[in-house]
């Protein structure tokens, strides 16, 4: 994570929980995966010259350009699990390239996204507060997809592909055992927001339904004609650790902030646990969602 320091002195850790936005458009290849995906290009290429084939050979044999084989072998491309897959049975790696499948799968989400999946991996209470767009742990894949497609500048077909992939990647929350306590506040206008067009947003309401109905998850959703509202200060999250330990962090344009201190980590709790007290219930919200999904029809 890259630290920043605020106009107190104090360090703090920024990252973007969605990495999709951030200081960089490049390639993220100087974290500690960048051995990996050197390595990767630098084994097919070993293989493929031992095999006698050219780049190009290589590519036609395997149904990929010769460009996307030049660019994986210069670690400028990450090769995908069909790639590897196709190069180990025609260059006779014997599962030595295919072995690399899940190391290469995990370099593909953007480093800022990883740090993020490690803090909810350890986390056993999570909350989130969101004002602006379904939060990314509740979208659905053509929901997630359409906010990315809007982003500027525009991302390129692969790196929107590596950003879908990573935070529906991070998903996996909701089945992972031991479960953890999930709770969601959504602003009522994130409901109605038509993002991608009408029936994305019909299919995003009904996965919420059904997300809504695990026994661990609590999805409330806070009126607009709320006349006192805790959640001026913007989105925030809080996650409480396994060690006991509890963090949270707030969005902005480019970055978030991880907060670690305990004062403030427990001034987010405060405001997050008076936003789900003016929030509707979890019964109540589901009934709202349901009643939005028949405005539809």
């Amino acid at each position: 994570m890259q630290m920043s320091v605020d106009n107190e002195g104090t360090a703090r850790k920024d990252h973007t929980t969605d990495g999709a936005d951030g200081a960089s458009w490049g390639a993220e290849w100087d974290d500690e995966y960048a051995p990996v995906v050197r390595a990767a290009g630098r084994q097919i290429k070993l293989w493929r010259e031992a095999a006698g084939l050219t780049q190009e050979e290589l590519g036609q044999a395997i149904g990929y350009s010769l460009g996307m084989v030049s660019a994986v072998e210069r670690a400028r491309r990450l090769p995908h699990p069909e790639f590897l897959a196709k190069a180990d049975e025609v260059l006779g790696a014997g599962g030595k390239l295919v072995a690399m499948k899940e190391d290469v799968a995990e370099a593909r989400y953007p480093k800022k996204v990883r740090d993020l999946a490690r803090l909810e991996a350890e986390a056993t209470e999570m909350g989130s507060y969101n004002n602006h767009n379904i939060t990314g742990l509740l979208q659905t894949e053509e929901y997630a997809r359409a906010l990315f497609s809007m982003r500027r500048p525009a991302h390129s077909e692969d790196d929107l592909e590596r950003y879908v992939s990573a935070r529906l990647a991070r998903q996996e929350i909701f089945t992972r055992k031991p479960t953890p306590t999930l709770t969601f506040v959504q602003e009522e206008v994130t409901l109605r927001r038509p993002l991608g067009g009408r029936m994305i947003l019909r299919r995003q309401l009904e996965h919420l339904l059904e997300i809504g109905q695990l026994r661990h998850v609590e999805i409330q959703v806070m009126p607009t004609d709320r006349e006192d509202h805790a959640g001026m200060g913007g989105q925030l999250h809080v996650l409480k650790l396994r060690d006991g330990t509890a963090v949270g962090y707030s969005e902005a344009q480019l970055n978030t902030r991880l907060v670690s201190d305990p004062r403030e980590v427990q001034l987010l709790e405060l405001r997050y646990g008076i936003i789900r007290a003016q929030a509707l219930s979890p019964r109540e919200s589901l009934a709202f969602i349901e009643k939005l999904l028949g405005e539809m029809t």
